[in-house]
Parts: structure tokens; sequence; C-alpha cells
């Protein structure tokens, strides 16, 4: 069997694993559904920085599972679209957007299969992250697919989990102390029992598929598809405490303590056409 091929038959797992998510995480307090939806709690401010003015701009959102952080764009004027692979996460994000009064289209397919599932419509600004990534196998294919749908002078815009972060892992190891040390170096196949949210284990399709990506091949795969490189940043704050010694900032979200040595958690890199 061809890479392609594993990839696809692991995509598919991936495809069935979120729609049995989906319920989890709905019923989840993560997203803040059981109460006033904050999408905007998502962003860096830097992220709105560099994303710049976005009234009257066709936006796509890839990979946006429950599409609250689409919701975000459509409240600054996007003409905002929701891409994911999962159909029960559509559907679940077509029913938030419209609870909250948001003008919010989605698209069920896989980010590789965009361009036909968007019948070659172009935005002006595509937008992926957080741990989105990670769930897929080829770069240079997506870096291809992100080229065809941007237009000229389109922008994209990724706010990802640094690579450093997931090398740390998202727990201590059973017998050893909160002490932060590096346990991966990428991420292949893995049960996915439970997930990133509080609440109950994933019934059904357990199965999940991750592949670790370095911040070289990120950018490499854009230089590959003519996009240009116009900012990187590293942050060491992230919109949740992954580690329970982490402590609120300022700005709402969360980094470690000043006794811990101050690493980058996400990215944001912004390119063009």
């Amino acid at each position: 069997m061809t890479d392609e091929h594993e990839h696809e038959r692991m995509m598919r797992a991936n495809q069935a694993n979120w729609d049995a998510r989906t319920p989890v995480h709905l019923a989840s307090r993560f997203y803040g559904l059981d109460g006033k939806l904050d999408p905007s709690r998502w962003f860096a401010a830097f992220e709105w920085e560099d994303l710049g003015e976005l009234a009257g701009l066709d936006m796509l959102h890839l990979q946006c599972h429950l599409g609250t952080e689409t919701i975000a764009f459509a409240e600054r004027g996007a003409r905002a679209v929701g891409l994911d692979i999962s159909e029960a996460s559509v559907a679940a994000a077509t029913d938030i957007a419209a609870r909250a009064g948001a003008d919010v289209s989605y698209v069920r397919a896989n980010v590789y299969d965009a361009v036909e599932a968007l019948d070659g419509r172009q935005f002006d600004v595509i937008y992926t992250g957080k741990g989105a990534l990670c769930y897929l196998p080829d770069l240079e294919r997506w870096a291809a697919v992100i080229a065809r749908l941007l237009c000229p002078e389109g922008r994209l815009y990724i706010a990802e989990f640094h690579p450093l972060l997931n090398s740390l892992g998202p727990k201590p190891a059973e017998g050893e102390g909160e002490e932060l040390l590096l346990r991966h170096d990428y991420l292949g196949g893995r049960d996915a029992t439970y997930t990133y949210t509080d609440g109950p284990a994933v019934r059904g399709a357990t199965d999940s598929y991750e592949w670790m990506h370095g911040l070289d091949d990120v950018i490499n795969a854009l230089i590959g598809a003519d996009l240009r490189i116009r900012r990187l940043r590293e942050s060491d704050e992230l919109p949740w405490p992954r580690w329970p010694q982490m402590t609120r900032t300022p700005s709402g979200w969360w980094r470690l303590p000043q006794n811990e040595p101050r690493i980058p958690l996400l990215y944001g890199l912004l390119a063009s056409r």
C-alpha cells in the first residue's frame, strides 16, 4: 500500500474519530457553549493585528471543527466560510452559528479536496489553527491547495501550537512529577479515547492519527507553493491552561509561572501570494 493510500485510510479514521468527538465537545465546558458565546477568547491580540481589517473580505477557516472561531471572523465583517472533515462537526457548527445569529456557511470536506468542494472559489484571507496541522500528513500538498484557494495578493494566517509544546506532552507520565520534560519527537497513531476537553470518553471510533510538523516543514511547504512569508511570531501564552501550574495573564490567556523556563507555546505565521 502506498503512503498516499495509507494516509487516506488514516484520515478516514480521523474523520470518524471527530464525528465521535463532536457530541463530547458539545457537552463540554471547554468551548463555552453553555453560556454567552465568546469566540474572540480563542485569539491572541497579535492575531488580529496581523490579520488586519476583515470587513467585506471573503475568508475561509480550514479545519474549523465547531466553528466558534469562524464566528469571530463574521463578527468582524468578513464573509466567512468554515470547512471541516467531520459531518457531525459541520452540522454542529451550522447550528451554533444560527443560534448566535452569525452569517457563516460551512462545508464538509477534507482539506485536500477543498478546491473542488468550494467550486474553485478563491478567498482574500485563509485562517487555520490551533491544533489543525497535526492532522494533515502532507504539508506540501496542503500548501498547494492553499495557493489555489487564495486570491492574487491573498493572505494566509496560521496560528498553531508550537512543535515544542507538542514535544512536552499534555501531562506528565504516570509516576513522574510535575516537571516539564521532553517526551515526544513526533506523534504517530494513538488511541484517542479521551479528547482535550472535559467530559466523558469518546465512544466508538477511537483511532486517531497525528503527524508532527516542525516550523521548517511549514515554512518550506509554503515557500514551495510560491507563497511569501511576511511575519513569524512566537508566543509563550495559550488560550487555556494546558498544565495545572500555568497562571492567568492580563490578556486572559495562560503562561507557565516565572520559575519555569520561558518557551514558545504558540506561533503565528502570515504569508501571502
